[in-house]
């Protein structure tokens, strides 16, 4: 293991900077900080998600909550509440497959990036901000507690920049981390998972619909160029979920078009789950550079006016 594999501490701190830095120019929103596009998306009109409930006499029909009305064929409607503060999470993926990278960096130096500057930005608009770190079998889930200050942010970006004992087995648990999340903060939080989701996630829909339900679900996979397109590089042996080794001629053609197809469908699904969902799906990559990536998401989810 390189220290490669973990991000520096000191430039996860200096992404508070950055959060703070001029941004993408766009049709709408025209050198804002990070900071304030991450506010104009995620805070909307000041008004933070409570409950929803049946609909009564009176109410507002422009707050009528279709997918649950659709589903329960009885009317429902969403209530808000004067926003002061609100919990986020940031759920970073720790597991073995995040110590992976074949162009620019690790995707464990890409998640705590993503982590930082949105933690960061988030802090500067007096959000309460906690995170986890799941994915590794032999320490479990990591939780961090959401505090106003800065200390649970510095804590969970200090863990993710130690240079500790890689882990040899992974655990796919998202869903167990949601339901984590859903526990541990008030109605109408912000949920940020980050992390490889380079994988078939059955049975996810039922828990990220029920979480949806209560709080606000951000999905940022860190997707690496080998995780679509195998690399050439002739006869190679590769370790499968299961720790075994795996001899795979990657030159051959059809199984490259297999492995394209599958990373594709695998990625449509997540989408067409989040689409439904009315999550927002902001992917960054190894090879770019995280602060565009997330602006550019960020500045893309302003425009459609889909405020969570």
């Amino acid at each position: 293991m390189t220290d490669e594999m973990h991000p520096r501490l000191d430039e996860l701190l200096e992404l508070r900077h950055q959060a703070h830095s001029l941004g993408l120019a766009s049709h709408h929103l025209v050198n804002t900080t990070f900071s304030g596009l991450y506010a104009s998306v995620f805070r909307g009109q000041g008004l933070n998600f409570e409950e929803v409930r049946e609909y009564r006499d009176g109410d507002d029909i422009r707050n009528m909550d279709w997918k649950v009305t659709a589903r329960t064929n009885e009317p429902h409607l969403k209530v808000y509440r004067e926003e002061r503060e609100r919990s986020v999470v940031l759920c970073v993926d720790h597991g073995p497959h995040m110590f992976f990278g074949t162009s620019g960096t690790f995707k464990s130096v890409q998640a705590a990036r993503a982590a930082a500057l949105l933690g960061w930005a988030a802090n500067s608009v007096n959000d309460r901000v906690g995170g986890m770190l799941y994915g590794d079998a032999d320490t479990g889930l990591v939780h961090f507690q959401p505090t106003k200050d800065r200390r649970a942010v510095w804590r969970l970006l200090k863990q993710m920049a130690q240079p500790v004992r890689r882990a040899q087995r992974g655990i796919d648990c998202i869903d167990r981390v949601l339901k984590q999340a859903d526990r541990g903060t008030g109605t109408g939080s912000l949920i940020f998972m980050i992390g490889d989701f380079n994988r078939d996630f059955l049975g996810l829909d039922k828990t990220l619909g029920q979480v949806c339900q209560k709080h606000s679900v951000v999905l940022i996979p860190v997707d690496d160029p080998a995780d679509r397109e195998i690399p050439r590089m002739g006869r190679a042996l590769f370790r499968d979920a299961e720790g075994r080794l795996v001899e795979i001629d990657t030159d051959d053609a059809d199984g490259q078009r297999v492995f394209s197809e599958h990373w594709h469908k695998r990625r449509s699904s997540l989408i067409k789950l989040a689409c439904r969902l009315g999550v927002a799906v902001i992917p960054v990559h190894t090879s770019r550079d995280v602060h565009r990536s997330l602006l550019a998401g960020l500045a893309q989810r302003a425009r459609s006016k889909a405020y969570l």
